[in-house]
């Protein structure tokens, strides 16, 4: 069941509270939910309350306990299963792409404004400390104070968060017979496509192509294809499409395939996070 008051939406033991500041996401939960590798479209960092997690990052495995803070960058392949029979509860916020580097910019007095979080795992209570605070002004209606005090709260989380001898690299790009492929994907991810057609577009064998693209990205071409379509449909749920309708749209057989990933890799219903940003 579901259900919603002031403080959000909870859906089994996750809970959606509602923000002001557009672009943001945030997510308080306590589960024993073991996520499949997936990817975000946004950065996402957090802080372990309670229990432990493992989990596949692009650094290798990591594990995460008390205190400790976790991150990921957008299109980053990684899972989370919980350590022992407890689970575990953490807090996160979700930022889209253009707030994180319109901060790094900031930061940077006009340079370069990307960055990637080099680090999945802190154990840094200063950040954590800088993180609660940013979680609880995210929680509070806003004011004029309010709004400045986050300004210089997510200044402070993302220097404490980049190292400054990463911030200007990027990542290895995929190969580009796989990127090709990839970009196939992406410009249709509603659309039935097949094996050879992947192989087609980058000028590879089948199995080239399969063992190429995992090894690029971290996932199938079916695992990706899948995550660009649940993409799709979280963003067109957040714009306040039917179920129905996104699942249509976002390239599933029906609702309810949609509803099964969904809830594979976000830990709630399509219907709880449509009540959420709603």
């Amino acid at each position: 069941m579901q259900k919603r008051n002031g403080n959000g939406v909870l859906k089994g033991q996750f809970r959606i509270y509602p923000c002001e500041v557009a672009g943001i996401e945030v997510i308080e939960a306590a589960t024993r939910h073991s996520f499949p590798r997936h990817t975000h479209e946004q950065y996402g960092i957090g802080v372990i309350h309670q229990g432990a997690q493992k989990s596949h990052s692009g650094r290798g495995t990591v594990e995460a306990g008390p205190g400790n803070v976790i991150t990921v960058n957008p299109g980053e392949v990684h899972d989370g299963m919980p350590i022992g029979d407890a689970g575990r509860s953490w807090r996160m916020l979700y930022f889209d792409p253009e707030i994180v580097s319109q901060a790094v910019c900031d930061m940077n007095e006009g340079g370069r404004p990307g960055c990637e979080f080099a680090q999945p795992v802190m154990d840094n209570a200063s950040v954590a400390a800088l993180f609660q605070q940013l979680f609880s002004t995210m929680i509070t209606p806003c004011n004029t104070s309010s709004q400045l005090h986050r300004e210089e709260l997510l200044l402070a989380l993302l220097d404490g968060i980049i190292d400054k001898r990463q911030e200007n690299k990027v990542s290895r790009p995929a190969p580009f017979a796989v990127r090709k492929a990839q970009v196939l994907i992406d410009d249709q991810p509603a659309a039935p496509i097949t094996l050879a057609d992947l192989a087609r577009e980058s000028g590879l064998s089948r199995f080239q192509l399969l063992r190429g693209f995992a090894k690029a990205t971290g996932l199938t071409p079916h695992a990706y294809l899948m995550q660009r379509r649940i993409d799709a449909a979280r963003r067109l749920i957040a714009r306040g499409s039917g179920l129905a309708d996104a699942a249509a749209a976002s390239g599933f057989a029906d609702q309810s395939h949609m509803t099964r990933l969904f809830v594979r890799i976000y830990g709630v219903s399509p219907g709880a996070y449509a009540a959420a940003v709603a």
